[in-house]
This record gives C-alpha cells, sequence and structure tokens, in this order.
C-alpha cells in the first residue's frame, strides 16, 4: 500500500496583505515513487506553489509535510536547506566558471568534505555523464546541462525532486529523449517528484497523476487518462486538448444532440453541456444513416492519422481518424460518435456557447 511523501492542505499566498490570492487553498498529495505534474497555463500561480513546497516562499495560509514533519504551517517555516527538498530549475542556474564537477559538488555541502567527490562522481555516472567532469557548462547541449542540474539535485540524495519547467528550453526533439531519461531516472531510483509545467504533452506523458490548475486553484486531479478523457470542467476539457462542445438534453445516462442521441458517462437531467474528444468521433459515406450529414471543409494528413473539419447544420466538428480514411473537402460525410460524452459541471458552462469545436485557443477568449 502507497503512502504519502507530501501532503499539501489549503495552501494559499498572496504577496501583499491587500493583494489578491496566487496560490488559493491548493490541497494534494504524493505518493512514494510517484510523478506529479501541476499542470496549468502561465500565471495560474504553479510556480509560486512550487517555491512554497521548497521553502523559498512563505504561505500566507495552509500547511505543507513531508511524512510526518510540517514544513510550514501556522508559525512554522522550515528553511530551504533543511526541508530535504532537491529543486531543478528551468534555467539549470549551472555556475558557469566551474566544471561539471564542481557544479555537482557545490550542492553537497552539508556532506563531508572527504565523501562530496565520490558522492558527486556517483550522482554524474547515474545521469550518463561520467566523462564529462571537467568539462564547463557552455561546453555541453542543452540536454547535458540539464543532466548536470539532475545530478546536482540527486547528489543529496532528496527525498522529493521539484521540477519547474525543466525541459522548456530544451528542442522539441531534445526536449522528448531528456523527459524520457528523466523519467526512467526517477523511476529506477525509487523517487518522488512534483513537476509543474504548462505543456500538456508532458504532463500527460511523464507523470503518474496530473494536478490541472487554473487561476491559483486546482480544478481536477487524476491520473493522465482520466483527466484527458473525463474531465470535470470546460477549462479542463479546452485545456487538455481539442474538444468538441455540444449542448444537449440529457435524460439519465443518454442526450439529445446535434449529433443525435449520443450516451453521458454520468447520470444528468436538463440542458448539459457535453464535450467528446475528436478520436471519439468517426466519419461515414454521406449515403448511410449513421449519423448527422455534414460536409467535409478541410484535411490535415499527419502520417499516423487525419483531422477533418467538418460543417453540419451550420457548426464545425473535429474528427480524428486512421490514415487509411480517404475523404476529400467537399465530400458528404456522416459523423457518428464512437464513445460516450463527458458532461461537464455546470458552473464551467459558459452562457454564450453553442455546439461545435473549441480548442485550447479559445480559454483566452471565453
Amino acid at each position: 500500500m502507497s503512502t504519502e511523501i507530501l501532503s499539501v492542505n489549503k495552501l494559499s499566498k498572496r504577496f501583499t496583505p491587500d493583494a489578491p490570492l496566487v496560490v488559493r487553498d491548493v490541497s494534494f498529495d504524493v505518493r512514494d515513487n510517484e510523478i506529479f505534474a501541476v499542470l496549468g497555463p502561465s500565471g495560474c500561480g504553479k510556480t509560486t506553489m512550487l517555491r512554497c513546497i521548497a521553502g523559498f516562499e512563505r504561505a500566507s495560509s495552509g500547511t505543507v509535510c513531508m511524512r510526518d514533519r510540517m514544513l510550514e504551517g501556522p508559525g512554522v517555516h522550515v528553511p530551504p536547506e533543511e526541508r530535504g527538498v532537491g529543486l531543478v530549475f528551468q534555467d539549470y542556474a549551472l555556475f558557469p566558471h566551474l566544471t561539471v564537477l564542481e557544479n555537482v559538488v557545490f550542492g553537497l555541502k552539508n556532506v563531508p568534505k572527504a565523501e562530496r567527490e565520490t558522492q558527486a562522481r556517483e550522482a554524474l555516472k547515474m545521469v550518463g555523464l561520467n566523462g564529462f567532469e571537467n568539462r564547463t557548462p557552455h561546453h555541453l547541449s542543452g540536454g547535458q546541462q540539464q543532466r548536470v542540474a539532475l545530478a546536482r539535485t540527486l547528489a543529496p540524495c532528496p527525498e522529493l525532486i521539484l521540477l519547474d519547467e525543466p525541459f522548456s528550453n530544451l528542442d522539441a526533439l531534445l526536449r522528448e529523449g531528456t523527459r524520457q531519461e528523466v523519467r526512467g531516472l526517477l523511476k529506477e531510483r525509487g523517487m518522488s517528484a512534483v513537476l509543474v509545467t504548462h505543456d500538456q504533452e508532458e504532463a500527460l506523458s511523464f507523470a503518474d497523476r496530473v494536478a490541472v490548475m487554473r487561476g491559483g486553484q486546482i480544478e481536477q486531479v487524476g491520473t493522465p487518462e482520466e483527466v484527458y478523457y473525463q474531465p470535470r470542467t470546460l477549462f479542463v476539457a479546452q485545456f487538455l486538448g481539442r474538444t468538441n462542445l455540444l449542448l444537449s438534453q440529457a435524460r439519465g445516462r443518454q442526450a439529445q444532440t446535434a449529433l443525435g442521441e449520443i450516451g453521458l458517462n454520468r447520470d444528468a437531467e436538463g440542458t448539459v453541456l457535453v464535450s467528446l474528444r475528436p478520436e471519439h468521433l468517426t466519419l461515414e459515406p454521406g449515403d448511410t444513416d449513421a449519423g448527422p450529414t455534414g460536409t467535409v471543409i478541410d484535411r490535415a494528413f499527419k502520417g499516423h492519422d487525419i483531422t477533418y473539419r467538418v460543417e453540419c447544420d451550420g457548426a464545425e466538428y473535429l474528427v480524428h481518424t486512421h490514415n487509411r480514411m480517404s475523404y476529400q473537402p467537399g465530400d458528404h460525410v456522416s459523423i457518428r460518435p464512437q464513445e460516450s460524452a463527458v458532461v461537464l459541471e455546470s458552473r464551467s458552462t459558459p452562457m454564450d456557447t453553442t455546439n461545435g469545436v473549441t480548442s485550447e485557443e479559445t480559454v483566452a477568449q471565453k
């Protein structure tokens, strides 16, 4: 049975007494050997929350505990260096005038001097940088610099690692490879980590569980599959990828929509807003009775799949299909749902929502 290494309870932060809350009543737990991601847009408070956990900021209220030890709470503020937490910064924070080995040794101030170099070399070996000890940071690639920063964090053997947008300075190909290496290393060492990121793909592929954050609050926590396929709110549905929104008349587990009668993921009554991911729709020839008939207005071939935009009764829908479906703009097609739609919480329903496709880009416009 897994145990919790970190417990954050009703954490809030404002920078001045009359300023608005940057972080509001944030609560979550991190388990042993778990990678936990906090995902949200820029300015949502996720880095401030991470700095409160690390001890670089004092929380305005709430508590942060590791195991049974309170790090932050009423009258309690344990300094960062005494928390047993490692932090990997977005910009790596390497000293350009020090060698790779010296950079890692620098993080071992609390280790007896005679043991520092041995421990630093072991950390570099862990991240695959043995043989690079005498190089300076400007002689390394971005991915190698990231691994030096990780080695410096791993060397003191912290119980928990905090990762602040650690891959954002890498190009796309290097980012994916480094991300896989770091995840593999954390899992191999049995370490727990908290990652903050604005990158949806990064959070979904890197973490065991994801918390989606907006405006200083957490809207949903779950596995990557849960938050993607079963979003609770409109924001979560949109922020985690493109989706089709439909105003529907629900009765129990069924609803009448512009795409006909569809199943729902839970009981609902009356007017509800539902989400259908593009991959949960498919297309069939327009002369069948599979569903409402529309017209293909665009297609984007992506190698492994194709994304279609289909106009149907004045609304547009996105449909992802396999790469052997060969419809062209102007073709008449039927849209058929393949999965149940997800009922979104009523508090997330905007007054001006109409049927059709929406995406993460529309969040800023709502």
